[in-house]
């Protein structure tokens, strides 16, 4: 089958090969035919090594497709189950799961670590267990989530971590008071999924700040109520806040500098949420009298703070109600052949979301 590989941490470019095999079939297991799949910045950090990933590796975690074999074992699927692709699936027992928090569960970090393709006798890792950048995948049956009939492949695959750790973020981590002032730092598909969670949270003021302009566009279309660059935020927050600062601001880069923005920015004893994956050695520091005097909650957001099976159903019910837009929040489409050039366009900062279809 095709599939885009990674050979070498740092490669710029992914090699496009149509003899990679998936492999890892048998008991728990299941082989899904992919359909479409996300290309999202988190791919980017795994290729130039922000993020852990063993290699050579497939990249892309956001996929959706059709199951066309179910191993020994698998009673919750059938052949022919429109699923997407869940990269860290909560076992449902242990200490994390029992307490509601899934979305922090490790024991799906076991398959990252498992090479599931192979090419040439050469074994190859899938990023995030997954490898949504290819043709055909097997994983086990918990990391398939059946969707319904009506939803599109592409947006399914975006369901599958960007458009959750955005909604989340705001509905479940930050848990936005209706009447808030909210800032939006970085607005790509996941600051564009955080605006559109404000949004339905009922914020009176979203402010999206980004230094690409088109991004800033697109933030207004899809529910920001201003739109600045980062030399205009300072202005920004003195306008809209009296000079007080923002209810909640929101990270959505992973750099310690845009973390520390949004800190200063933020209002005493409001929340400052970071949902950008960052760097190991990128460390984020404050000064303890202000940690103590300000009173300001930091909240990280992982794959947006909650039961992720319940939020992607949340999710298609606010999709299906026309409360959150996701259509329009694929940029483009392109091919499979054509992922290099996707990779640069997101690279520049201009592409909100490329839907690769296979």
């Amino acid at each position: 089958m095709r599939a885009a590989l990674q050979s070498e941490i740092g490669q710029d470019k992914l090699e496009v090969v149509d003899d990679m095999e998936a492999v890892g079939f048998g008991p728990g297991k299941v082989r899904i035919r992919v359909k479409a799949t996300g290309l999202c910045h988190s791919d980017l950090s795994a290729m130039s090594g922000v993020l852990p990933q063993p290699a050579p590796f497939i990249p892309g975690h956001e996929g959706s497709g059709v199951i066309t074999d179910i191993g020994d074992g698998v009673t919750s699927h059938a052949i022919g189950d429109r699923v997407l692709v869940c990269w860290l699936p909560p076992c449902g027992h242990c200490p994390s799961c029992r307490r509601g928090q899934g979305h922090l569960c490790l024991e799906a970090f076991g398959n990252v670590a498992t090479p599931n393709f192979k090419r040439a006798g050469t074994e190859i890792f899938g990023f995030a267990g997954t490898g949504t950048f290819s043709e055909e995948m097997v994983v086990p049956a918990a990391c398939a989530i059946p969707i319904p009939d009506d939803l599109p492949f592409d947006i399914a695959a975006l369901i599958g971590c960007g458009v959750t750790t955005g909604l989340g973020a705001a509905i479940n981590t930050a848990k936005v008071e209706a009447g808030s002032s909210v800032a939006v730092i970085g607005c790509g598909g996941v600051g564009i999924s955080v605006i559109q969670g404000a949004k339905v949270q009922g914020a009176a003021q979203i402010i999206a700040v980004d230094p690409v302009a088109s991004r800033r566009e697109a933030a207004l279309r899809f529910g920001a109520t201003e739109a600045v660059s980062p030399e205009e935020f300072a202005d920004a927050k003195n306008r809209i806040t009296a000079g007080e600062g923002f209810d909640y601001v929101f990270e959505v880069v992973g750099k310690s500098a845009t973390a520390h923005k949004a800190y200063e920015m933020t209002r005493r004893g409001g929340s400052v949420v970071v949902v950008g994956a960052g760097a190991l050695d990128d460390n984020f520091q404050v000064n303890m009298f202000s940690l103590f005097f300000d009173e300001k909650k930091i909240l990280p957001s992982m794959y947006g703070g909650g039961d992720v099976l319940r939020s992607y159903e949340r999710t298609i019910a606010l999709w299906r109600a026309g409360r959150i837009d996701l259509a329009n929040l694929i940029t483009h489409r392109v091919h499979l052949a054509e992922i290099n050039d996707a990779l640069d366009q997101m690279r520049t900062g201009v592409a909100l979301r490329t839907c690769i279809e296979l």
